[in-house]
This record gives C-alpha cells, sequence and structure tokens, in this order.
C-alpha cells in the first residue's frame, strides 16, 4: 500500500504571488499562506499563526498571479514537498513547502470585483445588492498531471 501525502489548507495570503518562469516557458508561483488557530490560555483567548510556504505550476500558477492578492481568504489542496538546497555559504538547508493542487477562492461576491466597483456596505446598497453579497466560491484546479521535481 502507498502512503497518502495530502495537504487542506484555508488561509489568508501573506502577500501577493510571485512568478517565474523557468526552461520551456514553465510558469511557478509562490507565495505565503497564513493559517490561524484559537484557544485558551489561563482564561485568555490566544490566536497562534502559521505560515505556510505555497507553490503553484503551470497554468494554475497563471490563474493564481490572475486572481489571487495578499489578504485574500483561500482555501488550497496539495501535498508537502520537501527539497534540499545549498545557501551561498555551502550549507546545506531544507524547505517544505506546499505543493498545490487546486485552490478556491473564498468569500462574498463583492470581494472579486475590481476595486471601486463594490458596493456592499455602503448606504446606497439595497436589499437586493447585499442578498448578492453572499459567499461565493471560485474553483480552479490544476489539470496537468505531469509530476515535477521543484528546480531549486
Amino acid at each position: 500500500m502507498s502512503g497518502v501525502n495530502k495537504v487542506i489548507l484555508v488561509g489568508h495570503l501573506g502577500k501577493d504571488p510571485e512568478i517565474r518562469y523557468l526552461e520551456g516557458n514553465v510558469s511557478v508561483a509562490s507565495f505565503p499562506l497564513a493559517t490561524s488557530e484559537t484557544y485558551n490560555k489561563d482564561g485568555k483567548r490566544v490566536e497562534q499563526t502559521e505560515w505556510h510556504n505555497i507553490v503553484m505550476w503551470r497554468g494554475l500558477a497563471d490563474v493564481a498571479v490572475k486572481y489571487l492578492t495578499k489578504g485574500k481568504l483561500v482555501y488550497i489542496e496539495g501535498r508537502l514537498r520537501t527539497r534540499t538546497y545549498e545557501d551561498k555559504e555551502g550549507i546545506r538547508r531544507y524547505a517544505t513547502e506546499v505543493v498545490a493542487e487546486t485552490f478556491t477562492l473564498l468569500g462574498r461576491k463583492s470581494d472579486f470585483e475590481p476595486a471601486g466597483t463594490a458596493n456592499a456596505g455602503t448606504a446606497a446598497s439595497t436589499p437586493a445588492q447585499k442578498a448578492e453579497d453572499k459567499e461565493i466560491e471560485v474553483d480552479f484546479t490544476e489539470n496537468d498531471q505531469e509530476d515535477n521535481p521543484l528546480p531549486f
């Protein structure tokens, strides 16, 4: 029986995705994602945030750069990958990343409109406009099944 390597995260982007192009015009995007959990310690609410390095390949990377921006809430499914590299001083380093296979934007409809066009929360909003602001999901999945080792 083979093992299972599955990661599911819901969090906020720490910064806009950075995209770069490798040989053969293969695109790869990367960005940090913050997930938080809260718990009570000595009667006080404590929030603990974890940061995850996310990597997306090819078409998924192109879509991510188009739709994802710092602060957006996103659902990501993927797998863990640990790679090794040597830093400038020749010291062997390790990096663990989530290689995303799919992502879903989470939030209200107004979160996906260009800046300045959303009227949610303004005094002029009608009940119908507010109803349109209900939560929606937009799903993006990488269809290319080729497994690529990270080039660095």
